[in-house]
């Protein structure tokens, strides 16, 4: 039966697809999130979404380093059981067979390539958001001196990377992380330009940090509002560690900073009237949405 001959070879894959469950079963295997051992709930530290991302990151490049040699080499194994079997060698569909484990290669090299791309992206934005969260942790003080910073924080269908209660009100803080470019002569440019509405970098400009910052700031302000009954003074803060910017020309509702020396810009920086009731309503309110996400100071 010539159907036989098609079938009989698929045994030869049998070893490779024991290999591949292997490599599946083990993709989780390396999992840095945790949960509280009180609540269950996970723990989450500045950055902490870029983190799980980039542990999905990593386990992409692990499917597709380990998976990638055992799927290729899948239909020359079986071709080389169809030689076994075969009655009659057809060097067409042994072509077929190596243009097949050919095309393979090329796919999962480029997934390759993909992934470390995306690890690299990933990886320059967390150290961005880290330096950013360990600049606002300056602004822990004893309990007379009443800031509180949370990371990490839900909102809607995102999360926020930082918000800052201050005496003078709340600051919705996001990070960016941007490379800088070099000149033909091998200069690195690092001076960002910022206007009322767009970003204007060594190249090139961006429109959509300035305006999902302020989307932000105002879903917070709106969230805050609808759940302590108080209007509550809240700016948005976008931060691109490593840039030199000047906001000369900037918005008027949005502070766009380098990161370096945070602390101190939103000590004095009082968007609105922020009684100490509001405040008090404000931190209990975000106590209660971010769970373990806060870094009180009092």
């Amino acid at each position: 039966m010539a159907w036989l001959e098609y079938l009989l070879p698929l045994i030869f894959l049998f070893p490779l697809a024991a290999m591949g469950g292997i490599v599946v079963a083990l993709r989780n295997l390396h999992d840095a999130r945790v949960h509280s051992p009180f609540d269950a709930q996970p723990l989450r530290e500045p950055g902490q979404q870029l983190r799980d991302r980039l542990d999905d990151a990593f386990a992409g490049l692990y499917l597709s380093g380990a998976l990638g040699p055992i799927i290729t080499l899948a239909p020359l194994v079986y071709g080389m059981g169809r030689m076994l079997l075969a009655t009659e060698q057809i060097w067409v569909e042994w072509a077929f067979y190596g243009a097949l484990s050919t095309l393979l290669v090329l796919t999962f090299s480029f997934r390759l390539m993909r992934d470390f791309q995306r690890i690299r992206r990933l990886k320059l934005g967390l150290a961005c958001e880290l330096a950013v969260g360990q600049e606002l942790e300056r602004l822990v003080r004893p309990e007379a001196h009443p800031f509180y910073v949370f990371h990490d924080v839900p909102a809607a269908d995102t999360r926020i990377d930082h918000v800052v209660v201050t005496p003078c009100g709340v600051f919705v803080v996001e990070t960016r992380a941007r490379s800088r470019p070099f000149t033909p002569s091998g200069e690195e440019q690092y001076r960002l330009v910022v206007e009322p509405s767009r970003l204007r970098f060594p190249g090139w400009s961006e429109r959509t940090p300035l305006s999902r910052t302020r989307e932000l700031a105002r879903w917070m302000a709106e969230w805050l509002s609808s759940r302590t009954g108080r209007r509550v003074p809240v700016m948005g803060v976008l931060t691109l560690p490593g840039w030199q910017v000047d906001a000369s020309q900037g918005p008027d509702d949005l502070l766009v900073v380098s990161g370096d020396q945070l602390a101190s810009r939103l000590a004095e920086l009082c968007p609105g009237d922020f009684d100490a009731a509001t405040h008090d309503a404000v931190i209990a309110t975000l106590l209660e949405h971010a769970g373990a996400s806060q870094a009180p100071g009092e």
